[in-house]
Formats: C-alpha cells, structure tokens, sequence
C-alpha cells in the first residue's frame, strides 16, 4: 500500500476514527485504526465492537492496500508531523511514514484482523441538520443515566412522528426532553429506538453547527449516522424505555417565568459551598415575585435572591444543587416557565407561556430535614 494525504486531513480522520478505540483490548486489532488506501481516497475506521466511526478524505493512491495501525501511536506521530504532505507506505506489517524531513518505521497488524462493522442498509430514516442534532444531544446527554440496572436508560430514546423528532433522556431523578423539526422521514409514519449515550457523545463531537444533512438510519440491531464524509454505527439498545409521559405532571398549580442566566447565577453562588464531601440540599422558597435559594454546609451558609414573575404560594422545595443547574443551563431560552405543585413534586422547566414547546426538564425534588 502506497498513498500521500495533508497532514491536516489525516490528523482529522485518525483522531475523529480514533475516538472509539479501545484503550486496552484482547483483541489487538481493536486497539488500532483501519486504513484503506483506494480510488483516490483514504478510509479509516476504528471499533469497539459497540460504536464503529469511518471517516474518508482524499488522497494520491498509487498503490492500493490496507494496514491496522496502533491507534495512539499512529495519532501522536501524525500529531507532532510537520505541516506538510504525509506518505505512507507497507511492505507486508512494515510501515514507513515519511513528511518533510522527517520518518517513522513502525509496525502494523494486517487488515484482515480488524472485525467487520456492522452495515445498515434497510430500514427507517430521518434527516435533521447537524446543527440541530448537535443542539438536541448536547442538551439532553447530561441526564443519560450510567447505571446498568436499566441499560436502556443509559441511551437517548429517539422518537420520529411525521415531522418532528422527540429525543428524551432520564436517570431517575430527572428528565431532559427536547422537539425539533426534521429535514425529511422514509419508511414508518412513526417509529422510535434508543441510542447509547456513549455513541451520541461521539455523535455530538463530530457534528457542525451547520445546515449540513445528517442521515440516521435505524437498522434491526443497529443505528448509523451519516455526517459528510464521515459514518457512525452503533448498537442500539433493547429494552422497554420509561413510559415518559406518563410521569409528566399535567395539573400543577404554581406557573411562574424567570430569566434564565439570573436564576443560574443565584443557584452558581448558593452551590459553591456545596461539593462531593460536603452534600446538601438547595432549599428554594417560592413567594410572590421572588425567588429565595439558601444552602447550609460545614463551611457555612448562602443566601441569595432571585425575581420572578408569579406567585409560588410560599412554596418550599429542596433540589438537588447540579440537578437543578443543569437543567436550568441547558433551557434554550432567555426565560422560561417553572411549574410546581408540592414540596414532594417534580419541577417543570418549560418555554415560557405562548411559546412551541420545544423542551421540557423535569427534576425531582429532595425532601428536606429541619436546619438544612
């Protein structure tokens, strides 16, 4: 195998491939990347037996081939390279990479004991700009649950209804939902399927803030994301995903709107006495017109204030202090709504009244102990 690629190009391909390698593997081969070098193009890939990515960039092939490299070798030479044309070429598992006046000898593995990714090419599809995906992941993945006793909830549900998709996350101690329009759908006229939170992270990483198209397939056993030049395919989860709606409050007395960024910043400052040794509740306090957030540790205690449009009945409820701040950062509004009920309640975080509802955030509250 013979080719020449930009170094930039290569570096790209190689780190966006790499990201789902293995760290350690008994199986060699999944810790290194796949390159295959044809028709004027270069691919890599890499894969965990879960998550596969392969990307293409151009590339001058005078002779075709393909090698398993070390990932973290491969991407620390190709790194640390001069700006410059990169050549590659094996002889059997030798290789030698050659850019400006510099070389490296190393060796490879060959291609044929890197596993087969998994192709996709029936089923369901939806398009959505990567912009749009990349809003919907980056503010839902935080309330992915990591606990194995439900693994389906440690996915994303993805649900697709005539021209929209629904993408729902939860923990058990809240919920992150976010709607958006959809470029164009085929086969079903609704389906859903659950997406390993793992897969959207990498998922979130290489889309753009762009109109580009991202294509999603859903496959008996797995899901691919085409983004440009680059496919992702990931198992999907089985499993039954938690029957959101239903644990939607639907009838909550107290509606109030509040800005967004002010609240934030009230919860910030009540938060920085708390941390992983020192827990304890935000005790937050509902009147006409204002918001009070206090907090009491070992280091001391915090007040603060903050306005608000409503009246909360003087309702007094505890949160959870980056349960409730990452909810709040990740509302897509200058304000929103909050709807409450009880102190023993969840809490609605929703666009403010008149507005598409576009996202909705649910935590639930802590019970509070006298002196807290």
């Amino acid at each position: 195998m013979k080719f020449s690629c930009e170094k930039a190009l290569l570096q790209t391909a190689v780190t966006t491939a790499g990201r789902v390698v293995a760290a350690k593997s008994s199986m060699v081969a999944l810790e290194g990347v796949l390159l295959e070098a044809a028709d004027g193009c270069l691919r890599v890939s890499g894969y965990n037996l879960e998550t596969g990515i392969t990307t293409t960039v151009e590339a001058t092939v005078p002779q075709t081939g393909s090698i398993i490299l070390p990932a973290r070798l491969f991407s620390e030479i190709i790194r640390k390279l001069p700006d410059d044309i990169v050549s590659i070429a094996t002889e059997g598992n030798k290789v030698h990479i050659d850019c400006g006046f510099t070389s490296f000898d190393i060796m490879g593995s060959s291609a044929e004991e890197f596993p087969e990714l998994p192709t996709v090419d029936e089923g369901n599809r939806l398009a959505v700009t990567q912009g749009t995906l990349h809003a919907m992941i980056s503010r839902v993945i935080f309330a992915v649950s990591d606990s194995e006793s439900r693994p389906v909830h440690t996915g994303a549900l993805f649900e697709v209804a005539e021209d929209e998709l629904t993408m729902v996350a939860v923990d058990g101690y809240r919920l992150a939902l976010r709607r958006e329009k959809i470029l164009r759908k085929e086969g079903s006229e609704q389906f859903s399927f659950v997406v390993p939170g793992a897969a959207l992270n990498e998922v979130d990483k290489i889309c753009a803030d762009s109109d580009e198209e991202v294509t999603i397939t859903e496959g008996t056993r797995h899901i691919t994301f085409a983004i440009g030049s680059t496919l992702l395919v990931a198992r999907r989860l089985e499993g039954e995903f938690l029957n959101y709606r239903q644990t939607i409050p639907s009838n909550n007395s107290i509606s109030l709107e509040v800005d967004t960024a002010a609240l934030q910043m009230s919860i910030d400052r009540a938060s920085l006495i708390i941390n992983e040794k020192l827990k304890s509740p935000l005790r937050c306090k509902f009147d006409n017109g204002s918001l009070s957030i206090t907090s009491r540790t070992a280091i001391g205690s915090v007040f603060d204030c903050c306005p608000i449009t409503g009246d909360g009945k003087g309702l007094e409820i505890g949160f959870n202090n980056r349960f409730l701040l990452e909810a709040i950062k990740a509302a897509p509004a200058d304000r929103i709504r909050m709807e409450l009920n009880t102190p023993t309640s969840p809490c609605l975080i929703l666009p403010k009244t008149g507005e598409p509802d576009s996202f909705l955030y649910m935590v639930l509250p802590v019970r509070l102990k006298p002196g807290e």
